[in-house]
Formats: C-alpha cells, structure tokens, sequence
C-alpha cells in the first residue's frame, strides 16, 4: 500500500538525488530517512533519559549496582545449542 505524502521541492529534489546517487527507488530512500528519523528520536529520548537518572546520585547508585549484578548473567557457563 502505498500513499502521497506532500514534501517541499527542495526536499524531493534531494531524494531524488539520493535515489539517483544510492541507486534505491526514492520511496525506499524515503522510508529509510524516516526509520533513521525514528531511531534518532528513540535514542535521544533514551540518552535524555539516562541522564535524568544520572542526576539523581541515589538513582544513579542503584542502577549502577543492578548493572554490577547482573554483569555475571553473562558467563553462566552454558554454551550456545
């Protein structure tokens, strides 16, 4: 399924550029902009979170000894099947 979506020239003569440059169809040049839209936003969101957290010194102290605790988890001796 596919649907219009209005851009600025400015914006669809740089996808094109992409799409001509990468040689992907400007759609797929578009849908990747976007994911890459998101994923800025999620971990922007993430890093603006830890560091919420990081200003509380007694937030902070107690995710740091979760993370000490289930550093271990990790080498628990079993091999991968």
């Amino acid at each position: 399924m596919s649907t219009t979506v209005r851009v600025t020239e400015r914006t669809h003569a740089v996808l094109r550029e992409l799409a001509t440059s990468t040689g992907e169809p400007l759609q797929r040049v578009l849908e990747q902009a976007v994911e890459q839209y998101r994923r800025d936003l999620f971990f922007a969101d993430l890093h603006s979170a830890y560091a919420r957290l990081a200003d509380d010194p007694a937030a902070w102290r107690e995710e740091l000894a979760e993370r000490e605790e289930l550093d271990g988890t990790l080498a628990d001796g079993l091999t991968d099947a």
